[in-house]
């Protein structure tokens, strides 16, 4: 595992990876990513702040493209098929403070981590979690694909790989629009 040596392909600063993060929903280069890669990309997810320090967050890379075609062939409408790995992300329901469960914060912060380290290692990737946890639950059928046990729900799907297309970043609302000092401004209306 990450003994503590910096990867000489890390260069980007944290604030740098924070502001070229976005998501990627295009095709992705028919080059494989590196088990090292992957394992750099899960500990910075399992290194993610938890509440109480329960660790609710597991993690299962894929790499195996029988394994990747299945998980795609339950995914409907297909994302992100062309994508060399992906990270499933797991959680679990464990009340920690007064009976309070952070697993939705855990979890999103693990996601967080592990999309900058994406960015920061030159890969790109897409935070899925309601296409694939709503209704028609197919994080379920991907659950079971990836012999995921009871107790554990599979919360989201991050593909992994380097980008055939130009990131195009979104448009962001100005700074002024979005945050403030000390106080609402009262020329802001609500919703």
């Amino acid at each position: 595992m990450y003994n503590g040596d910096i990867d000489k392909r890390m260069t980007m600063n944290v604030l740098e990876a924070i502001n070229a993060r976005h998501s990627y929903r295009g095709r992705y280069k028919d080059v494989p990513v590196p088990r090292e890669d992957l394992i750099r990309i899960m500990e910075t997810g399992l290194s993610a702040p938890s509440g109480c320090n329960e660790q609710t967050v597991s993690l299962i890379a894929v790499d195996d493209p029988e394994v990747l075609r299945k998980l795609h062939s339950v995914i409907v409408p297909p994302v992100a098929e062309t994508a060399p790995a992906a990270i499933c992300v797991l959680s679990q329901r464990i009340n920690a403070y007064r009976d309070k469960c952070f697993a939705v914060q855990d979890y999103s912060a693990a996601i967080e981590n592990m999309l900058l380290a994406i960015t920061e290692l030159g890969y790109q990737s897409c935070w899925y979690e309601g296409h694939i946890t709503d209704d028609d639950r197919i994080c379920d059928r991907m659950a079971e694909i990836l012999n995921v046990p009871e107790g554990y729900e599979l919360v989201c799907f991050l593909p992994v790989g380097a980008a055939e297309d130009d990131p195009v970043s979104p448009q962001k609302k100005a700074f002024e629009e979005r945050a403030w000092f000390n106080s609402f401004p009262e020329h802001q209306g609500g919703r």
